[in-house]
């Protein structure tokens, strides 16, 4: 993902332009403190789309770890459950 470097102090400077270049391009700003980065700025729409995804990621990560540790269900098994929760 491409990332643009802003000093703090140009934040602080310019926070309300920063913010508007952040809504228009969609590509986060990293922010640097001496030289390091201290922090990252993304756009409402992108830090949302990264939440999904991250959620997602999260599932498939639980139902690999269930799969690791043997709790799972057969087919028949699982349609019997569904059935029971459904009826």
């Amino acid at each position: 993902m491409q990332t643009v470097l802003k000093p703090v102090t140009e934040i602080k400077r310019r926070a309300t332009e920063v913010l508007a270049e952040l809504r228009e391009s969609h590509v986060p700003a990293a922010i640097t403190e001496h030289g390091e980065v201290g922090g990252y700025l993304v756009d409402p729409e992108t830090f949302e789309a990264m939440a999904r995804r991250l959620e997602v990621l999260e599932g498939i990560a639980l139902g690999e770890r269930d799969v690791i540790e043997s709790r799972t269900l057969s087919h028949s098994e699982a349609k019997k459950r569904m059935k029971q929760w459904f009826a």
